[in-house]
């Protein structure tokens, strides 16, 4: 079991002036093994930052966060991160990319390279193994960013705006990819996005934060089964409910 337990997260950032900056307040909540929850909210309420703390780059100034049980103190393989920037080594090729945690844990060459492989495939770019990451197109190097993280075997994959900097087509063909990996790996994931329309295509449940300090104001399901509908009547009803309530939260921050 994967399942993420977040109990009263409190995250302040200290000032040069003395004072502090809250950035989260409370935060609670169960994600489920194998879910796929989404974290939107207004700009500056946190999400990166959760985001963060339960990958543990970041330390909560409060609460606790657990993994599968075990509490979170620092970073650690089974969770995989994601960044909207692809932070791939440009002097290695694409196959030693993905390979590079495989290596770090001290995985023999051939198993590594065959784990490497095997995830390429996965994502569709076995043909750009021997490639360098400023061959590829900026579609291309998330995919590679996202194989890379799946080689580790991560229970839980954090993704921070994955595909923020992406153009919209590309962006939506690799939400219709990554659906088509989590049905293969049936990962937990939890992904951050500004996208409200991203959010309602992908997710099982979202999270809606409130402006900080960011607490959750409210997590909404969604019922229906991939693939989804953009043009559909009642994708466009949750569009709007959660967009109101982003707004909403904007007017009154």
């Amino acid at each position: 079991m994967s399942g993420v337990k977040i109990q009263e997260i409190n995250k302040a950032f200290p000032k040069e002036d003395g004072t502090v900056t809250q950035a989260l307040a409370g935060v609670t909540l169960d994600i489920r093994d194998k879910e796929f929850v989404c974290l939107v909210g207004p700009s500056g309420c946190g999400k990166t930052t959760l985001l963060r703390i339960i990958a543990g780059l970041e330390t909560a100034t409060a609460g606790s966060v657990t993994v599968d049980g075990q509490r979170v103190t620092g970073p650690a393989p089974t969770r995989g991160m994601v960044f909207q920037e692809y932070s791939l080594f440009p002097w290695r090729r694409v196959i030693d990319n993905v390979a590079f945690g495989l290596e770090m844990k001290g995985v023999a060459k051939e198993e590594r390279r065959k784990t490497a492989e095997r995830y390429l495939e996965m994502v569709g770019l076995s043909q750009f193994r021997d490639a360098y990451p400023y061959e590829l197109s900026g579609g291309m190097r998330q995919r590679v960013a996202i194989a890379r993280a799946l080689a580790n075997d991560p229970e839980v994959l954090l993704m921070d705006e994955p595909f923020g900097a992406l153009d919209a087509q590309t962006r939506n063909k690799m939400q219709k990819e990554l659906l088509a990996l989590w049905g293969q790996t049936k990962k937990t994931i939890v992904f951050v996005t500004h996208s409200v329309d991203e959010a309602v295509y992908l997710s099982d449940r979202i999270v809606v934060l409130s402006p900080r300090p960011g607490t959750v104001r409210e997590v909404i399901p969604i019922p229906w089964p991939q693939p989804r509908d953009r043009t559909s009547a009642e994708f466009a009803e949750v569009r709007r409910r959660v967009l109101r309530m982003i707004d909403e939260s904007e007017d009154f921050s």
